[in-house]
């Protein structure tokens, strides 16, 4: 468990004790809100988005129970994006913001460094929801900046565990969620029930996998961070060089609206289609041709209502990372082809 925390933290650029584990994301986001409650005042504000997943939202909407007001920094309806502009308002009086790395329907790659400087220079913490991102490259959350970083290990070739980054000036201050006697240790300060041992253990393979794929780069010697900053834009150039046709191919098919940036180098490898028909029968054809997609909402309604999709229609959803042959790709485009 000590060396799945400590190797964690290195590639992550932050200490050790700023590693937290939970039996998921959405439990780690439920205890923190918990937290906020409070730590938070009557009238104090939070920021959340329309572009979120649910598991990063609901339990901070909740909030507004409890007298905090909730303020909502919202999509553009055509494309999806976040818009920095349009935060700035909402920035005044905050006290936190909570927003995802990158949506699990629209898959674009928000700017997280550039955000968390806007909202610092107000004094807004920041939370990012990297679940959808870390699977395709583990970020330095240290260079991001942000509060609060979290993220899937059953995402990132682990097992089944939430994973956050509390770094430690806003960890100390916050309520502690945990037993009285562990308070003391930052890392426990939002575990309400403690470690699962084995799970926490199973967490150190991931930096294993990490390494192995850095030694197939043959770079030279260098630190964990460095380490998983060089597997991290391996990774993302492999999935741009994929990901390229898929868009090429979508892009020719009038009859498909691809959601979100119709740039490789701007979207993680998650790819939101919407169609004249549900997302789900679609999905379904697909697997006649042994291709694994999905159809639906993807437990994110708020930001296909916010563009004008109905989420009982849904999208065909696609997604890959780095180990995806060429093979597989073209197989993709040829079933899609057929199916469309």
């Amino acid at each position: 468990m000590d060396e799945a925390r400590k190797r964690l933290s290195g590639m992550l650029g932050v200490d050790p004790d700023e590693i937290a584990f939970g039996p998921s994301t959405t439990q780690n986001v439920y205890v923190l809100a918990q937290a906020f409650r409070e730590w938070l005042e009557p009238g104090d504000a939070i920021i959340v988005t329309n572009q979120d997943h649910e598991a990063n939202t609901g339990a901070w909407r909740r909030l507004a129970q409890s007298g905090i007001e909730v303020r909502e920094w919202q999509i553009d309806a055509d494309t999806g994006h976040l818009d920095p502009e349009s935060l700035a308002p909402l920035l005044k009086g905050a006290r936190l913001l909570c927003f995802p790395h990158c949506s699990n329907v629209i898959g674009e790659i928000n700017d997280v460094a550039a955000i968390v400087r806007q909202s610092k220079a107000e004094g807004v913490a920041t939370c990012v929801d990297g679940v959808s991102y870390a699977p395709h490259g583990f970020p330095n959350v240290t260079e991001l900046g942000c509060d609060i970083y979290m993220f899937s290990a059953y995402k990132t070739y682990g097992p089944h565990q939430g994973i956050m980054v509390m770094r430690r000036e806003l960890g100390e201050v916050l309520p502690p969620q945990c037993h009285d006697f562990n308070k003391g240790a930052l890392y426990k300060r939002f575990a309400p029930a403690g470690d699962d041992h084995a799970q926490v253990a199973a967490c150190a393979g991931m930096a294993d996998y990490v390494d192995t794929l850095y030694a197939a780069l043959d770079g030279p010697q260098t630190n964990a961070a460095g380490r998983a900053s060089a597997v991290h834009d391996a990774m993302r150039a492999r999935e741009i060089e994929l990901l390229e046709p898929l868009l090429d191919f979508l892009g020719s098919k009038n009859s498909l609206k691809v959601i979100g940036p119709k740039d490789a180098g701007k979207r993680a490898p998650t790819v939101g289609i919407l169609a004249n028909r549900p997302g789900e029968n679609i999905a379904n054809d697909l697997a006649t041709h042994n291709i694994n997609a999905g159809g639906g909402d993807f437990y994110s309604p708020r930001p296909l209502k916010a563009m004008g999709i109905d989420p009982a229609h849904g999208l065909l959803r696609v997604s890959f990372t780095h180990y995806t042959s060429d093979s597989e790709l073209d197989r993709l485009i040829s079933a899609l082809d057929h199916v469309l």
